[in-house]
C-alpha cells in the first residue's frame, strides 16, 4: 500500500505560483504512474495531470497546458506540481494520486491510492 500526502497548497493572487508537493511512504512509487486531480465545490473531481514511472511522458488537461508542470523525484519518492499563472478557476482541492502502471493515466478509477488532498484558493 501507498500512502500519499499532499502540501503546498495556499491562497495566492491571479497571476502568482504554487508548488504542490506529494510525499509518498511505506512503499516507493518507483513502479508507479503519479497523477494530480483537482475538485471544485459542486463539481466532480476532475484530472489535472499525469506522469509515467519513469517520468518521460506526461500528460495535462487543456486549461492548464503550458501553466503547469508535473514532475517527479523517484529517490525522494515524491511528486510536483509546479502551478504558475495562476487563475480564479483554478481554485480546487488538488489530490495526488498513484497508479500501478509505468505508463501515464488520466482516469480516476485508474489510479489506486489517493492523498487527502491540499486547497488551493485563487484570488481575483
Amino acid at each position: 500500500q501507498v500512502q500519499l500526502v499532499e502540501s503546498g497548497g495556499g491562497l495566492v493572487q491571479a497571476g502568482g505560483s504554487l508548488r504542490l508537493t506529494c510525499a509518498a511512504s511505506k512503499r516507493t512509487i518507483y513502479w508507479y504512474a503519479m497523477g494530480w486531480f483537482r475538485q471544485a465545490p459542486g463539481k466532480e473531481r476532475e484530472f489535472v495531470a499525469a506522469l509515467s514511472a519513469n517520468g518521460d511522458t506526461s500528460h495535462y488537461t487543456d486549461s492548464v497546458k503550458g501553466r503547469f508542470t508535473i514532475s517527479r523525484d523517484n529517490a525522494k519518492n515524491t511528486a510536483y506540481l509546479q502551478m504558475n499563472s495562476l487563475k480564479p478557476e483554478d481554485t480546487a482541492t488538488y489530490y495526488c494520486a498513484a497508479g500501478r502502471y509505468l505508463r501515464l493515466r488520466v482516469g480516476l478509477t485508474d489510479y489506486d491510492y489517493w492523498g487527502q488532498g491540499t486547497q488551493v484558493t485563487v484570488s481575483s
